[in-house]
């Protein structure tokens, strides 16, 4: 990851509301224009990192780690095979643990940890695999940080498990609450064009915590965070009948609302002064992060619902990774390509239906059955992947083929003479 300490150059020609070729989900938004992959030759990818940690111990690893992989191997393919170790993880929660309380057997934890560590291994050095392999380009940025989006519930589903949620409100919170700091952070990159990772952030100080965590939790059992806290700590008097589980909830909602979030407010806020923008406007585009989790509280605290008494909360956190992927990846192709910011994605629609359909009986009607609900959620899952699936690879198709680029390949450098495969070479990345 590249690391910048300045703002760049850039003159943000885009309105509010945005146009519909933008805004909905019509064929026609699906492809990509001239004009708009025009922005891809002038994009340059940005960030900051101010971990100590990353800075000082990790960059040496992920240095180390990166000259490990054969300079064939394309770096979304890195990406991917990160993701392979989430995906692993999440089909053997679903057969050994559905309920996510367990106990499981420990080296189920240590899966959970090695895989979320091997994930975040690949994330890390797989921009450095692209400029190793001189094959940087804005699909990287797109790829990575989509698959980072859709990673978003299905870690923290084993996290979930790990701690022996389960179902609860804790464990459900626990699942779905890391969407909030990515969507915010992509709604800072939009407006501010660099990646800005604090002092104390989730993809590094953070993940260490959950990989500690899974850990403790395979070699003590997740019962340890029943134990109570005067018992450890042994302060009788201000600790009373806590335990260190009764802390995890206000430690993740502390973290997103006191770390995180007002930070990227006035990064945000001091992007749209420098170009002589308004401010209030841009909160407008919270729009489908307030749907999004609007819609999944109705849903899942409704008492009518059956998806969290029949453990469905693993499927129900597999459908939200696609429709979450698909709302945040659009806002980082808007980036790219420096079009207004889409406040809709067609996947919402099933989520405010899915909320509506759980709360039936307050609108006087009969209450919907589970198994036909758990059908409804089936569907749900279907929609989201054949949508997300289909909207995903026409984009990849259209940057590769305009940047003259290979989505899982490393496209080799242009011959003498400026044409490689009939691509004139002024459209090669």
């Amino acid at each position: 990851m590249s690391t910048v300490t300045s703002n760049p150059t850039w003159v943000d020609t885009r309105t509010v509301p945005p146009p519909k070729s933008i805004r909905d989900d019509s064929k026609k938004s699906d492809f990509l224009a001239e004009d708009q992959l025009a922005h891809l030759k002038t994009y340059r990818y940005q960030s900051v990192d101010k971990s100590l940690i990353s800075n000082h111990i990790l960059k040496h690893y992920w240095n180390f780690m990166v000259e490990l992989l054969p300079r064939w191997l394309a770096p979304n393919a890195v990406t991917l095979v990160g993701f392979g170790f989430i995906l692993f993880n999440v089909i053997c929660l679903e057969i050994m643990m559905p309920d996510l309380v367990g106990p499981g057997p420990p080296w189920l934890y240590y899966s959970f940890a090695f895989g979320l560590w091997a994930y975040s291994t690949m994330d890390n050095i797989d921009g450095k695999q692209a400029r190793r392999t001189g094959s940087s380009s804005p699909l990287g940025e797109l790829f990575d940080h989509g698959i980072d989006s859709l990673n978003c519930t299905l870690a923290s589903l084993l996290e979930t498990a790990s701690m022996g949620l389960g179902t609860s409100p804790a464990g459900v919170l626990t699942a779905l609450i890391p969407c909030l700091p990515m969507f915010f952070s992509t709604w800072e990159t939009y407006h501010t064009h660099v990646l800005y990772l604090g002092y104390f952030n989730g993809p590094t100080e953070g993940l260490i915590i959950a990989c500690t965590l899974m850990v403790i939790s395979g070699v003590c059992g997740p019962e340890i965070w029943d134990m109570k806290l005067k018992d450890t700590i042994g302060d009788h008097s201000l600790l009373g009948e806590y335990s260190f589980r009764d802390l995890w909830v206000p430690i993740l909602v502390s973290a997103f609302m006191i770390a995180h979030l007002p930070s990227c407010v006035y990064n945000v806020a001091q992007a749209r002064k420098r170009q002589n923008l308004p401010v209030l406007p841009v909160f407008l585009e919270w729009t489908p992060i307030i749907i999004f989790s609007a819609s999944c509280w109705l849903w899942l605290a409704s008492p009518f619902t059956s998806l969290l008494t029949d453990n469905r909360l693993v499927l129900f956190c597999l459908t939200l990774s696609f429709v979450f992927g698909r709302m945040t990846t659009k806002i980082i192709l808007a980036h790219l390509t420096k079009q207004p910011f889409p406040y809709w994605t067609i996947l919402l629609a099933p989520l405010m239906g899915g909320a509506l359909l759980a709360n039936l009986p307050f609108i006087g009607l009969p209450a919907i059955s589970a198994a036909a609900e758990l059908w409804y959620l089936r569907a749900y899952l279907v929609f989201a992947v054949v949508v997300y699936f289909r909207w995903a690879l026409l984009v990849i198709n259209s940057i590769c083929g305009y940047l003259g680029i290979q989505c899982l390949r490393i496209t080799p450098k242009d011959p003498p003479g400026g044409v490689l495969n009939g691509i004139p070479k002024e459209r090669a990345a």
